[in-house]
């Protein structure tokens, strides 16, 4: 199938996917699904079985992460492979790699030896721990990331030891940044006609998603710690028991303070010396949300939010995953988008969560069966049929 832009956005942009596992290709995403041409290399089945290296083909993580991308094999271990891949770069506008940093030197897909073949191409790459420094030829996993960059240390409730995250935030964050990376160059390129590198690394996204809490350390030297469901600073912001379940209440500033103690009709805390300021609420947390908590175990979280909601105090339900999708908000903003896959037939996967209004993202293409374009996209480049079939019979792709 030729190239199906899933947006108007992107679709004059060609994209040279050698991404792996996780933070790779949540980058190369964010392109594909805003309609860029992406072109996903994959070493063929005969040197890299199906779900070597992060998940097989036919799961859904591998669905919601490799949509609207038609794929090539080449074995980057020949030098006519590399060659195929360096006229593809003469072509394309983009290379996104997530090898360890001296892979790609090894292979001669280094940025000075691409832009020798076309000045304009951006080579994006995402590594564990940086390109440089003593931990570079380190292999990067989340987990890994999270710990290292403090996560884990401020994660969980106090005294009971470090604590992932139940998400893989610094592969997920990592990607994401290198997608803003490359559409950075991308924007700078029409200014300069030249391409360049962008990289990132897990252990850059992890430091700087702690935000306030490492500039908390950087400006104050206030070394954050484990506060479970409480927010660090802002109380009352935590969990509270309902009748049926738990909800999250946010209870920030005087104005919502005095909203929320009207509403749950506790308005001679107003008065107690413990609460009168946000110092004195965070002092005497554990008396307070203990307080709060013999209150919100009166009714339902159904009735707690519709009562909450109506001053103006925020709070939620915390759901599982099913409820998340049901709820209609969720419905409402259709991020969870249909589309025809192999394994599962017609299912969803989860879309964009930004939209644009003149040209919107869609699911277009499924993801590609392994080497599914060689074809299609090597005759593009002028190799012949005779050629495909020497290239196959040579094990090249």
């Amino acid at each position: 199938m030729p190239h199906s832009p899933a947006s108007k956005a992107l679709s004059h942009i060609r994209v040279i996917d050698l991404t792996r596992v996780r933070s790779g290709p949540t980058a190369v995403r964010q392109l594909a699904d805003w309609g860029a041409d992406v072109i996903k290399v994959e070493a063929p089945e005969s040197v890299e079985a199906d779900g070597a290296l992060g998940a097989s083909r036919h799961t859904s993580d591998f669905q919601n992460l490799h949509r609207n991308k038609r794929s090539i094999t080449l074995n980057l271990k020949k030098p006519e492979a590399i060659e195929i891949l360096m006229k593809l770069v003469e072509t394309s506008d983009v290379m996104v790699e997530n090898f360890r940093p001296d892979v790609k030197d090894r292979l001669g897909l280094d940025y000075e030896t691409l832009k020798k073949r076309n000045s304009k191409i951006i080579l994006a790459s995402i590594s564990g721990f940086g390109q440089d420094g003593p931990y570079a030829k380190r292999p990067g996993f989340d987990q890994i990331a999270q710990g290292m960059g403090g996560l884990m240390s401020i994660t969980g409730a106090p005294g009971e030891g470090p604590m992932r995250v139940g998400i893989p935030v610094a592969d997920l964050t990592a990607g994401l940044f290198c997608a803003m990376g490359i559409q950075t160059a991308l924007i700078e390129r029409e200014k300069s006609g030249l391409g360049q590198w962008v990289n990132t690394s897990l252990l850059q996204a992890q430091i700087f998603m702690l935000d306030f809490q490492a500039a908390r350390w950087l400006s104050e030297k206030n070394v954050a710690g484990q506060a479970g469901n409480n927010h660090p600073t802002s109380v009352p912001t935590g969990v509270f028991k309902t009748t049926d379940g738990s909800i999250n209440l946010a209870v920030a500033g005087e104005t919502i303070w005095k909203r929320f103690v009207e509403a749950i009709d506790k308005k001679e805390w107003l008065d107690k010396d413990e609460f009168k300021g946000a110092k004195e609420r965070l002092e005497n947390r554990d008396y307070l949300n203990d307080l709060i908590e013999e209150v919100t175990v009166q009714k339902s979280s159904n009735e707690w939010v519709e009562k909450l909601e109506k001053v103006g105090v925020p709070c939620g339900p915390i759901n599982s995953i099913d409820k998340v999708f049901d709820d209609p908000q969720v419905k409402h903003l259709g991020i969870a988008q249909s589309i025809e896959t192999i394994p599962f037939g017609k299912t969803e996967l989860v879309g964009q969560p930004f939209n644009l209004s003149r040209s919107p993202s869609s699911l277009k293409q499924r993801p590609p069966e392994k080497g599914e374009h060689n074809k299609e996209v090597l005759s593009d480049l002028g190799f012949t049929d005779n050629e495909l079939n020497d290239f196959q019979s040579k094990n090249i792709i």
